[in-house]
């Protein structure tokens, strides 16, 4: 936890706008926290609809992340990934990373990284947004994407091409 330097956004007024949220199934009372956070930061900005996914492992992620953006507003994905004995932490981090980083510029749908990179449970028990955690990743998350996409809003405008 950097414990600085965040912004202060609690909601956004994200009315009539749809969220797409996909979650893990590894590390579940860690994940389904993460998921009714997320959606409880939807429901509290106004949105219209929140879709619902989920899959089994952090790889996995991207794909269905990409099914959600070409039907959503926002897209938010949410799992944990902890660091093992091996280098495979490394190589699910980077797929995940570089996968949903890329489903937003494809599709130009703003896509959160809500997973959670770690070296044990405690340090991710301490970002999923119990009442005894630190942080909330799964409302950050929510609200940083709803927030991109209202900003992807106020900057396209359709009209003639310049």
């Amino acid at each position: 936890m950097a414990g600085f330097g965040e912004p202060e956004l609690s909601t956004v007024d994200a009315r009539g706008l749809v969220l797409g949220v996909v979650a893990t199934r590894w590390y579940a009372e860690l994940t389904e926290q993460m998921l009714a956070r997320a959606v409880e930061a939807a429901v509290t900005s106004g949105v219209a609809d929140v879709v619902t996914a989920r899959v089994v492992g952090a790889v996995e992620l991207p794909v269905v992340a990409q099914a959600l953006a070409r039907r959503c507003d926002a897209v938010v994905a949410l799992g944990v990934v902890v660091r093992g004995e091996t280098a495979h932490f490394e190589h699910v981090c980077r797929v995940v990373t570089d996968g949903l980083g890329r489903v937003a510029l494809d599709t130009g749908t703003p896509v959160a990284h809500g997973v959670l990179t770690v070296d044990t449970l405690e340090q991710a028990h301490q970002r999923a947004g119990f009442a005894d955690s630190a942080e909330d990743k799964g409302w950050g998350a929510a609200i940083a994407a709803l927030d991109a996409a209202l900003a992807v809003r106020s900057v396209w405008q359709p009209g003639p091409a310049r």
